[in-house]
């Protein structure tokens, strides 16, 4: 009897034993399923979060015009930026970023069946396409099965689903189908800023609208520097990448290559486009925000001078600033198809700021903060044409020269005494 009863309770132990290791076991693999859950639920979130969150400024207003103008405080959490990355490769945060999803097949119909091409790039093709609800868009193709391209178009669609400015190209869709990326974007009508500097289908520019194409681009590179956080760095300020709408309005374009400041500044490989690339740049492999400026300098000479920084603009820039001395005089350089109108007291202005864009050391550079507030002072200055301007001056000169007499300064007019004045 007693033997019956040890084995029982013997019985009994070893079955709690097992029973208390199985519950245990169970929920120990439960507490891990629902922390993977969770893990796997706010991983998007959280690299929404780091990958580009925008202060909420009307992007209709330059920071530099309003209060926005004193330094916005760094509210990221640093530590976590490797998640911005790592949303770069997780396809199901794209879908998250709020941006419109088509099919391959939509898109090949809109643009029949890829017939409709409108531009080539060393990302591949742009083609015009007429989507069903009535909008004209243009859609870049990047190459197929390109790890690269994945990658760029990855980081378009992240940042451009949380950056807005009305000088931002719109991205209004993409497709991601049989190892195709495909970027939908607002039609811009007018073409790029590049195919008017030099190609032969558009009218020269005039000087004014020079100018407010370039307040236009500092305009969203202090927004991207400024209003973004983290800050982002554009890397690829270009002619080619300055679109132009209907109204002559530009627009900034191919994120393919930007990057928050902070996050990984150290580039294995140098990227960007021969001509535009910072120095420093080039030989520290480290890309910052002066790494933009420098860019924006080539690119407001590249406006100034009607010429291509891919066929020695800042040699030819270099040898005028030794006449200029970096302050005045860059009529010299200025493009031939203005036909001297413009104002040079501007023209010397302009070229004086994009002088200290392109400096060889990048702590010299202005910001792009500084750079908008002297455009916008040159913007909103009087309009005066060269021609007014040299006669201004020189008149001046003949008043001088004549003051110790008495004569009547307003027979000089007409005369040939003016033209000698001028041909000194």
């Amino acid at each position: 009897m007693d033997r019956d009863l040890l084995i029982l309770i013997i019985g009994i132990c070893i079955g709690f034993v097992i029973g208390a290791g199985l519950g245990f076991l169970i929920l120990v693999l439960f507490m891990c399923g629902r922390k993977f859950v969770e893990g796997e639920k706010s991983s998007p979130r959280r690299t929404q979060a780091v990958i580009g969150h925008v202060k909420r400024v009307d992007s209709s207003i330059s920071l530099s015009d309003s209060n926005a103008a004193l330094e916005s405080p760094r509210t990221s959490e640093w530590s976590n930026a490797n998640f911005w990355l790592e949303g770069l490769r997780r396809k199901n945060s794209v879908s998250a970023c709020g941006i419109p999803k088509y099919s391959y097949k939509d898109v090949e119909k809109a643009t029949s069946n890829f017939t409709t091409i409108i531009g080539h790039g060393a990302f591949g093709s742009v083609y015009k396409a007429q989507m069903p609800t009535g909008e004209t868009v243009a859609v870049k193709v990047l190459g197929a099965n390109s790890r690269q391209g994945e990658q760029e178009f990855l980081t378009e669609v992240l940042l451009l689903g949380r950056l807005h400015h009305k000088n931002l190209v719109a991205l209004v869709g993409y497709a991601a189908e049989r190892g195709r990326h495909m970027l939908l974007y607002i039609y811009m009508s007018n073409g790029s800023l590049a195919s008017h500097l030099y190609g032969k289908d558009y009218e020269p520019l005039s000087w004014d609208l020079r100018l407010s194409i370039a307040l236009d681009v500092a305009r969203v590179l202090e927004y991207l520097h400024y209003g973004a956080d983290p800050p982002i760095v554009h890397r690829d300020i270009k002619s080619s990448n300055i679109l132009l709408d209907e109204f002559m309005k530009a627009k900034v374009t191919d994120f393919g290559l930007s990057r928050p400041e902070m996050i990984k500044p150290r580039a294995s490989n140098i990227r960007g486009t021969f001509g535009y690339l910072d120095p420093e740049y080039i030989s520290t492999s480290t890309f910052t925000k002066k790494s933009d400026v420098y860019s924006f300098g080539v690119l407001l000479f590249e406006l100034i001078t009607g010429r291509n920084p891919q066929q020695g603009l800042m040699e030819y820039v270099k040898l005028a600033a030794m006449e200029s001395e970096g302050k005045i005089g860059w009529e010299e350089i200025v493009d031939p198809q203005l036909n001297g109108n413009y104002d040079v007291n501007k023209l010397n202005d302009m070229a004086s700021l994009a002088f200290k864009c392109v400096s060889g050391v990048s702590k010299t550079r202005p910001s792009m903060r500084t750079a908008v507030q002297a455009l916008s002072k040159l913007y909103k200055k009087p309009k005066r044409n060269h021609s007014q301007t040299s006669s201004t001056a020189l008149s001046e000169v003949s008043v001088e020269v004549e003051q110790p007499g008495t004569r009547d300064f307003s027979s000089i007019e007409g005369s040939g005494e003016l033209r000698r004045l001028h041909s000194r």
